[in-house]
């Protein structure tokens, strides 16, 4: 995992939840964890990993990632032990 993925995993289980993760950055996490990325309709996207398929809302115009998205990736992400 590239020094930019790790950090980004940093943020995401960083205590007071950040809510100005760029989702292109989060979307580059699941890629180099393994994750197939799919657009679906609108501005949801698919991401499957760990066997699983979660659905997340691509946010706009700002690129930031709201506070609940990011609870959501950092408790699928303890489920399967991926740790910073």
């Amino acid at each position: 995992m590239k020094r930019k993925h790790q950090k980004t995993l940093e943020q995401i289980y960083k205590r007071l939840t950040s809510g100005n993760i760029p989702w292109p950055d989060i979307e580059s996490l699941f890629k180099a964890l393994g994750a197939d990325v799919s657009e679906r309709a609108g501005s949801r996207v698919a991401v499957v990993l760990f066997g699983e398929v979660r659905v997340f809302h691509r946010p706009h115009p700002s690129t930031d990632t709201d506070k609940g998205a990011i609870a959501s990736i950092r408790k699928w992400f303890e489920l399967y032990e991926v740790k910073p």
